[in-house]
């Protein structure tokens, strides 16, 4: 039933309905009212028409006897008569039906009917009497009274009176009529209205089905438009809206996705704000950040934003205005480029931030300008005793054979260790730019390992420390390798080792086997590398404790040489070290290529 009275078919039915009622009720009362007038006019007139017709014929005959049947013929239904011909005494009563005698009583008892014995005019009156078909009920009448022979003081009167309840049955019947002819009328306004809004309603079922299936995406729906009113060139909008939605759609879907790509494919970390600092679009690059950022701090995910770019984004939003600057978060550095985000009131909605990662930039301006000191430091000694011994030979500053030739042979070391560094940066950038090229070939792993080891014999001898090599392979082992490359990072390692190692000591190469890789182990019982300088052996011109390299400096190059070289085979170069007891410099090769 709600969903009758909620519908567009029962709101137009009830107003017109309602409409129609309103318009029945008004018209039956007046209509009603009308008619009760009429027909009250009408029976006094014909009351009226009957009473001097009586009353001329009363007057022309003296015998009653032969003016009776006259005036009872005169006389219409349910209309009675009363003549009287003097103020005493009643001359003639025709009356049909019951309480002939009460009627009469009251009549000529009313004091208002009386005055007709004097008067010339007609008295019209309405009264309450009993009624004329029954003993206990009352009726109004409607009594006409009109002189007789009016020409003396006082005379006679005609008294002529009808019940009401004529005048009711014809109101009573034209009532019914009326109520017929509304329930009529409310029929058929029923059946024009549904008529009506079913015509209407139709379509609008129709174009509410498809707003709903265009609500769900389905936007190859249609409208039938049939009319060619107000409805059917709705329908044809309808469609015409659901074109251009499906286009507007298509369209930011495209740009979405290409904007999507845009952000997946740039190494720039994109993040999104509003003006409560919640993200609200963030690419990959920048959920590594915030991922990296929650390791780092142990920060949920409502406090993930860092100290340093809530701050920027306070400022920002405080002066207004697009912002760039570097910032330091967690030990990494950022080039961060902020821009505002409006609404179409040129209101701020929000802010875009671009990070990019300068970490390793830094590092490497730290790097370039560590090289160049280290660089610097280490060709400032050999320039500088070059330098003095040729001056002193030039300025005949010494005297002896053996002095110069001393001379000489230190202008010579130091100028091989000159042309020994210059070597060995060229290797060692060759290799970081991969341009330093690697030729493999099958390679028996164990001769190979003793020849190398084998070349130190004689160091060993001379510096009284014990070198052996190690090994439980029970079978030879073939690898692709570039076997002087490799020869050179050993060398590096055993060299190392045999400098860093006291008389007395021992240097051992371990060669050992897993499933997958080669191990190959260079153990020293040395001067060790302190914990907190291990994790910088392998970086260029780095030298751990100078106790350690006293006496014994190298360039500084060699380990990370010999890490690069191994990297280039796939291998891993790792260091353990303690200080007082040793150093083990450790090289894992893969077997794959076995």
């Amino acid at each position: 039933m709600n969903r009758i009275w909620n519908s567009v078919v029962g709101k137009l039915w009830g107003t017109i309905l309602l409409l129609v009622l309103f318009v029945l009720f008004i018209v039956t009362v007046l209509l009603l009212e009308f008619l009760g007038d009429f027909h009250t006019e009408q029976a006094e007139e014909s009351l009226r028409k009957e009473a001097e017709t009586i009353g001329k014929i009363v007057e022309q005959h003296d015998k009653v006897e032969d003016s009776i049947e006259i005036i009872e013929d005169i006389l219409g239904t349910e209309t009675n008569t009363l003549i009287v011909r003097n103020s005493g005494s009643v001359f003639l009563s025709v009356h049909e039906g019951l309480n002939k005698k009460v009627v009469q009583e009251k009549i000529l008892g009313d004091k208002e009917l009386s005055k007709i014995y004097t008067s010339d005019e007609p008295i019209v009156k309405k009264m309450l009497m009993p009624a004329m078909h029954s003993e206990d009920r009352m009726e109004d009448y409607i009594i006409l009274a009109t002189p007789l022979e009016s020409n003396k003081n006082i005379h006679g009167a005609v008294f002529i009176y009808q019940s009401l309840e004529v005048v009711s049955k014809t109101t009573n019947s034209t009532t019914k009529i009326v109520f017929l002819s509304g329930f009529i009328a409310l029929l058929l306004t029923t059946m024009f209205t549904f008529f009506l809004t079913s015509r209407i309603t139709l379509p609008l079922r129709s174009m509410r089905e498809a707003a709903i299936q265009l609500a769900k995406g389905n936007f190859e729906t249609k409208v039938p438009y049939l009319q060619k009113d107000e409805i059917g060139e709705l329908g044809i909008a309808f469609n015409q809206m659901g074109k251009q939605l499906k286009h507007h759609v298509e369209v930011i879907n495209q740009e979405k996705e290409q904007l999507a790509s845009i952000l997946t494919s740039m190494t720039d970390a994109v993040i999104t704000f509003d003006t409560k600092f919640k993200v609200q679009v963030s690419n990959p690059q920048a959920d590594l950040l915030f991922k990296k950022w929650y390791g780092n701090t142990g920060a949920t995910k409502e406090s993930k934003l860092p100290a340093e770019i809530h701050h920027l984004l306070e400022y920002v939003y405080d002066v207004n205005e697009e912002f760039d600057e570097e910032l330091e978060i967690q030990g990494s550095y950022f080039a961060a480029s902020i821009s505002l985000l409006y609404t179409s009131g040129n209101t701020v909605r929000g802010a875009v931030i671009v990070l990019r990662d300068m970490t390793e930039q830094h590092r490497l301006d730290k790097m370039r300008s560590d090289f160049i000191a280290n660089v610097s430091h280490e060709l400032r000694t050999p320039i500088s005793m070059l330098q003095g011994y040729s001056e002193a030979i030039i300025d005949d500053v010494v005297t002896t054979e053996d002095d110069k030739n001393e001379m000489i042979r230190i202008i010579y070391d130091e100028s091989k260790r000159m042309g020994r560094l210059v070597t060995e940066l060229l290797d060692l950038a060759r290799l970081e730019s991969g341009h330093l090229s690697i030729y493999k070939e099958k390679v028996d792993v164990v001769p190979t390992i003793e020849r190398i080891t084998q070349k130190f014999d004689q160091v060993a001898k001379e510096k009284n420390i014990k070198l052996s090599m190690e090994h439980s392979l029970t079978e030879n082992i073939s690898m692709e390798l570039d076997e002087d490359r490799m020869e050179q990072v050993l060398t590096n390692l055993i060299d190392n080792a045999l400098r860093h190692t006291k008389e007395s000591g021992s240097v051992t190469v371990q060669l050992s086997k897993t499933a997958t890789q080669l191990v190959l182990k260079v153990i020293d019982t040395g001067y060790g590398i302190p914990k907190e300088d291990l994790p910088y052996v392998f970086e260029r011109f780095y030298k751990a404790d100078k106790a350690r390299t006293r006496g014994k400096s190298g360039t500084g190059l060699g380990l990370a040489i010999a890490k690069n070289i191994v990297e280039r085979h796939d291998g891993v170069l790792t260091a353990e070290s303690e200080l007082g007891v040793g150093t083990n410099f450790i090289i894992h090769l893969p077997l794959k290529d076995v």
